[in-house]
């Protein structure tokens, strides 16, 4: 039943940003942004933590589970750091997936052979 319920919040929170993509004339980029955004700001409010516990992988996956993770980790550095761990707590998050793409990125340019337009 848990892959149900994955798969279910994660195709309706892909099948939103392809509504706002075909609807709007927002960026993709704005919307990956939105997404982040949306994330940090119901997971600071402690909403996406309960769509984490019903969905599990179908909601951390998505953008909106990072912005729900730095949400998490910017709070837990305030309790422990106090204001300073604005600062810390969402780099701290970001980190692991930060060195994944620049590690992926750069493996991606050793291979791939562009082509000047």
């Amino acid at each position: 039943m848990m892959y149900l319920k994955a798969f279910l919040v994660g195709g309706l929170i892909c099948v939103l940003g392809q509504i706002l993509i075909d609807r709007t004339k927002l960026t993709p980029a704005r919307i990956l942004v939105l997404f982040v955004c949306v994330g940090c700001v119901l997971g600071g409010l402690g909403i996406y933590p309960k769509l984490i516990d019903f969905a599990g992988a179908g909601a951390t996956v998505p953008l909106t589970g990072f912005g729900n993770r730095l949400a998490l980790e910017v709070k837990n550095e305030v309790d422990a750091m106090g204001i300073f761990g604005i600062f810390t707590g969402g780099i701290k998050a970001a980190a692991g997936g930060l060195t994944a793409v620049i590690i992926f990125a750069f493996l991606a340019a050793l291979i791939a052979r562009p082509k000047e337009k």
